[in-house]
């Protein structure tokens, strides 16, 4: 029931006009922005923070894979605390957690302590997002809802375009604790924003039980299998026994999380949604679409910062081109559902994706910016397609009544995969490169032509082997690298099949899913 203290009324106040709902907006959309900021800023900055912290770049990844993990494990907990403790309290408790962590993450000096923070930052951040959303389509009239909606997706989509360029800029310019002090001011401007224009948008509270059991076993799986990925490589996979206990750990946890979220009567994460072919199909494809997105906007920084020799500032401004296209295009694919079948612009934008996956696998050290900036450039075609096309139909594919939860376990499944899809590249690309070196080194053992050209050019035997040992370093990362551009390309083409599991919604008129009509 409502609790009178609360501050919250029964009947909702009146949407905002002119220029506070304009600020509302600004501040909702702001906060929406730097939670995004956050999952890629760190990105053209692994080698800086790797490097200051006495780690290897391996493990630094975990800075940018705890943030996500921990913020997707937050994600189904937001509707219990939005009605347990209020939206707008749990926003501003959340906003200000998002504060404070991000200046302890500028402040640590360990990589423990700089993973811990990123941990509770991603739980602070996590309820930002959807609270946001909610927050919007309150202070915005009900025919102004697409706008209201046309927020979040520019802040969504801008926001990690500028992250790698942000990264690169201030980790060149300045420290790498800085990208992360550089949410303070916005943060507390959104605070001030909140306390001054959208308290009286609180929404009722109501005691509401929370699946503790079922948020401790999805705690303990995905923590287990995330800790597995990233600690493979180090102690040589299963060849550990601490890697083979987490393996089992992780899929005993996975199968009792399956068990106990479909039989309790309030889960946390309400699979129960899956039964819907549409939405299952269109989960899976939006989660691997993620994946291998973030995967390239991970991998493609390291290898043109440890590969080429390009400046954390430098492949920040090669990876800025991925959403010139995609901005241009957003509000296209938001409305193609009025000319074609949605169904064939998802499957067209991942296939797409796959292509311009296929053109990265063509790399080499020795080609100029634009041919490793060209590709991020042509992603944004298909980048909107499928992500808005997805979205709308596989939401258009449940019943309005569940919307919220099939929303809700979307956003879970979307974010998880850009975590573990980032600790599988960068092991994979660490393991690759290994192994293309072991072959390389074999060959250049047998041909000694090299090492005499070297020194009949001036070199000492043992600078030519020094060369020796870099090229064929170099050579051995980029075929890895390509190797996994290519697995990327094949996994977006079969990823894009999935588009035809959804049953074409029978209104489409506006783009918008059958279920919000």
């Amino acid at each position: 029931m409502s609790s009178p203290a609360d501050g919250s009324d029964s009947s909702p106040p009146p949407p905002l006009s002119g220029i506070r709902l304009a600020l509302a907006a600004l501040v909702l959309g702001l906060a929406n922005f730097l939670v995004l900021l956050d999952s890629t800023i760190a990105n053209v900055s692994l080698t800086h923070i790797s490097g200051s912290l006495g780690v290897s770049t391996s493990q630094g990844t975990w800075v940018v894979t705890s943030y996500a993990v921990s913020e997707a494990i937050c994600v189904p907990l937001t509707g219990w605390l939005a009605s347990r403790f209020g939206t707008l309290r749990v926003f501003t408790v959340s906003l200000g957690g998002f504060s404070l962590f991000s200046a302890l993450c500028g402040l640590s000096s360990t990589l423990s302590m700089l993973i811990a923070c990123r941990v509770a930052q991603g739980l602070c951040g996590g309820p930002l997002m959807p609270l946001s959303q909610t927050l919007l389509l309150r202070i915005f009239p009900r025919a102004k809802a697409g706008m209201a909606m046309s927020v979040a997706a520019m802040t969504t989509i801008v926001a990690p375009i500028l992250g790698p360029i942000l990264g690169g800029t201030i980790s060149d310019n300045w420290s790498w604790p800085w990208i992360f002090f550089i949410n303070l001011p916005p943060a507390l401007l959104c605070l001030f924003g909140v306390f001054t224009l959208l308290r009286p948008y609180e929404t009722a509270t109501i005691s509401r039980r929370v699946d503790l059991v079922g948020l401790a076993i999805l705690i303990f799986w995905v923590g287990a299998f995330q800790i597995m990925l990233d600690l493979g490589r180090e102690h040589d996979w299963f060849g550990s026994p601490l890697i083979v206990g987490l393996a089992v750990a992780a899929g005993i946890g996975f199968i009792a999380f399956l068990i106990w979220e479909l039989t309790d009567e309030h889960p946390i994460v309400d699979l129960r949604v899956l039964r819907h072919r549409g939405f299952t199909a269109a989960t899976i494809a939006i989660s691997i679409g993620f994946g291998t997105l973030y995967s390239s906007i991970v991998i493609v920084p390291l290898f043109l910062q440890s590969t080429i020799g390009y400046t954390s500032t430098w492949s920040g401004y090669a990876m800025s081109t991925m959403g010139i296209l995609a901005i241009m295009l957003a509000p296209l694919a938001g409305r193609s559902g009025q000319w074609v079948d949605m169904r064939l612009t998802i499957c067209l934008g991942l296939m797409w994706l796959g292509v311009v996956s296929y053109f990265r696998a063509e790399w080499s050290t020795g080609l100029s910016f634009w041919s490793y900036t060209a590709p991020q450039l042509l992603q944004g075609l298909g980048t909107p397609f499928f992500m808005i096309g997805l979205m709308t139909l596989g939401l258009s594919a449940v019943p309005p009544k569940e919307t919220a939860s099939a929303a809700g376990l979307m956003a879970f499944a979307r974010t998880l995969a850009t975590a573990l899809a980032t600790s599988v590249i960068t092991t994979g690309w660490a393991d690759g490169t290994q192994e293309a070196r072991s072959q390389l080194v074999g060959v250049g053992s047998q041909d000694s032509r090299f090492i005499d050209q070297m020194t009949a050019a001036g070199m000492s035997v043992e600078q030519a082997r020094g060369t020796l040992a870099q090229l064929i370093e170099q050579q051995a990362a980029a075929i890895s690298a390509n190797h996994l551009f290519l697995l990327l390309a094949v996994l977006c083409i079969l990823a894009a099949q999935l588009a035809w599991l959804i049953p074409k919604p029978q209104n489409q008129g506006d783009g918008a899913p059958a279920a919000l009509h």
